[in-house]
């Protein structure tokens, strides 16, 4: 199984570009919203509980995926300060223990772009950071700091790129298959 983490800053089109990946190669999608908006039903954002079950879930789902052999799983990611440090090295090495590989691929986006997206009606709809105020908060606190990711496979600015161009120059990047029609 090859783990596509894409991940990224808010806006960069993390979610928009794996749907796209996902049907081009027909590897399962697997975004971080999926889990954080289950968490968010119980716990607050970012309290120990949902820290704790959030990297659980994650990690179960990248080793039981690992386990049943799928050819590849799309993970979508937002590295922020609430994911505790440990918690990429533990993915790789859950993936690399079950005989697969981690392919990290980093979205990048102008911040000019990034502010004419935050309140895309998409990202309304999904529960999403949508304030510009807030977004520049949180980037002036640090919490989107990409620093501590390992070094991308793959870089892709998807200010220069519709989201199919973006995943296509994943896939030929990353050597991943493509599903014939």
């Amino acid at each position: 199984m090859k783990l596509v983490f894409i991940y990224g800053k808010p806006a960069t089109g993390k979610l928009t570009v794996a749907r796209e990946l996902a049907a081009l190669t027909g590897y399962k999608l697997f975004h971080n919203h999926q889990t954080v908006d289950l968490l968010l039903s119980v716990f607050e954002f970012g309290s120990p509980p949902f820290v704790e079950l959030r990297e659980q879930i994650w990690l179960s789902v990248f080793e039981q995926a690992a386990k049943a052999r799928l050819n590849g799983l799309i993970f979508t990611f937002a590295p922020e300060t609430t994911v505790r440090k440990t918690f990429v090295d533990r993915a790789i090495d859950i993936v690399a223990g079950a005989g697969s590989r981690v392919h990290f691929v980093e979205l990048t986006c102008p911040m000019k772009e990034v502010y004419r997206r935050i309140d895309n009606k998409s990202r309304r709809n999904t529960g999403k950071l949508t304030s510009h105020e807030e977004y520049e908060r949180l980037e002036a606190a640090g919490v989107f700091n990409t620093a501590h990711m390992p070094k991308a496979d793959l870089t892709v600015d998807t200010a220069k790129l519709k989201p199919a161009e973006a995943a296509q120059q994943i896939a030929k990047g990353l050597s991943l298959p493509r599903v014939t029609a």
